[in-house]
């Protein structure tokens, strides 16, 4: 009973440095990323950014799932007695994957950004910024590696506090040398990932988590570590795919569409992300069967989209004025206003992401995985068709909507797999429509009367107020539940 109640405490408490962190980390990409509208302007330049930027968040996003996938062998080998070896092994395994990676962004730049960007001339751009973004990306991949042997030792704060102080660290480099053009965002990312594994590498030597490899197993470690990134870096892929797609519509229409992900993803990340990372410990002790699952993904999506519906009305009525102010005059205008719509049109995406994002670790809780790499190329295929598609049809606007469609598939794969299909669609839908149908009213009813600023601040007062006051039935639950999750 100790023991429990100590684990509750600190699933609790870490759960909240994990947010924290996160929104530094959130807060200080959104800084770079108004930087960079305010210096180089809506271009080929930042075209080329986000082409290249594309494959860093998917390498970073595979780094974020590895703490996922490594948690639980090094909670076991915690037990066993062995986890310095184990730690060391993995190390080993993930330099099979990440030094080719690195090899080939700095010595093949050209080739890759060809790939990204196309012919167009943002691949100069791309190319530049690669071999600092892929070795920034192999640092994050280690620190996630480490953060998770810090958590078999129950520590979470050395990892969230050295996340967040990478994120300054690399604001602090992009502000400082900004006048050596686009490349200093890739000396940022370089940085950030430097700091964020440095901390946490000299707090897991001083522990004694740190010792010799295993060599046997690395093999099956590969295999883990490919089962379970696949379909994160498929989900990443399609927003990659996306960013392709939008670049054969016009200069500067793939970055807009970037900075609506950017607001859509920050969202997901600093809500869903943020809890469904540190409940997988807590599940995995009190067990979970396919109901368990279901009431948990529907529970936590409420909590994520009460914020996507506030933050989706407030770009919608006033995306213009705001992303102006933000990012700089190129930003105000016929400009601000598709972000503003863009980030509506994610809306769906943001819906299917949320309950991708709580879900997708209960898949390693109830060991369910073997699949994924199937679904991960499944996913990718049906996406470029699904893009072509829509793209042909509504622009801009259906490349964002084909994002929410491939991710609905997944959704439903992998719910299906956890055995909760009904609940989910049934949850996530009530959660969907009662949030979204509200922002719709007090948004738009006001904005029929007065300016857009005016119209996002009674709006999002108006959002606040009436979701304390009636507190939904789901929202209420959902409350309840993640309060009580040990």
């Amino acid at each position: 009973m100790e023991r429990t109640a100590r684990s509750g405490r600190s699933a609790l408490s870490s759960g909240l440095l994990t947010a924290l962190s996160t929104a530094v980390m959130t807060a200080t990409a959104a800084i770079g990323g108004a930087i960079l509208a305010r210096k180089f302007g809506h271009g080929v330049k930042t075209d080329g950014f986000f082409a290249a930027y594309g494959l860093y968040l998917a390498l970073v996003l595979v780094a974020q799932t590895l703490r996922v996938v490594v948690l639980p062998p090094l909670a076991r080998a915690r037990d066993d007695r062995r986890l310095p070896a184990e730690v060391a092994a993995w190390a080993l395994a993930l330099a099979v994957v990440t030094v080719p990676l690195v090899g080939v962004g700095i010595l093949a730049p050209g080739v890759v950004a060809r790939a990204l960007a196309g012919g167009t001339e943002a691949r100069h751009a791309a190319a530049d910024l690669l071999p600092w973004l892929v070795g920034g990306a192999a640092c994050q991949v280690y620190a996630a590696l480490l953060a998770s042997a810090l958590a078999a030792l129950d520590d979470y704060a050395v990892a969230a506090a050295a996340f967040a102080l990478g994120g300054i660290a690399g604001l602090a480099v992009i502000v400082a040398f900004l006048d050596h053009g686009v490349v200093v965002f890739g000396w940022g990312a370089l940085v950030n990932g430097a700091v964020a594994v440095a901390l946490p590498l000299a707090v897991a030597a001083a522990r004694g988590a740190l010792g010799a490899p295993v060599l046997r197993g690395i093999g099956r470690r590969l295999w883990a570590l490919a089962i379970g990134v696949a379909l994160p870096f498929a989900l990443q892929g399609v927003y990659v795919v996306a960013n392709r797609f939008a670049l054969g519509l016009g200069s500067g229409d793939a970055t807009t569409l970037s900075y609506a992900y950017l607001v859509a993803a920050a969202l997901v990340a600093v809500t869903a992300s943020s809890i469904a990372l540190i409940s997988s410990v807590p599940l995995t002790r009190e067990g979970l069967a396919a109901d368990r699952a279901g009431r948990h993904i529907v529970a936590v999506s409420w909590l994520s989209l009460a914020a996507v519906g506030l933050a989706a009305g407030v770009f919608g009525v006033a995306g213009s004025p705001v992303a102006e102010r933000v990012l700089g005059d190129e930003y105000g205008g016929g400009t601000g206003a598709e972000l503003g719509r863009l980030v509506v049109y994610l809306a769906p995406w943001m819906v299917a992401s949320v309950g991708v994002s709580v879900a997708f670790p209960l898949l390693f809780v109830r060991g369910r995985t073997s699949w994924l790499p199937a679904l991960a190329v499944f996913v990718l295929g049906l996406h470029v068709l699904v893009e072509w598609i829509l793209r042909a049809v509504l622009g801009l606007a259906g490349v964002a909507l084909g994002m929410a469609v491939t991710t609905l598939v997944v959704l439903a794969g992998v719910a299906a797999a956890l055995g909760t299909v009904p609940r989910v669609a049934r949850g996530l839908a009530v959660a969907a429509a009662v949030c979204g149908g509200l922002a719709a009213v007090v948004f738009l009813a006001p904005r029929a009367l007065v300016g857009p600023v005016a119209a996002a601040v009674f709006g999002a007062a108006a959002y606040t107020a009436v979701l304390v006051a009636v507190r939904p039935p789901g929202l209420r639950d959902a409350w309840a539940y993640v309060r009580r999750l040990h």
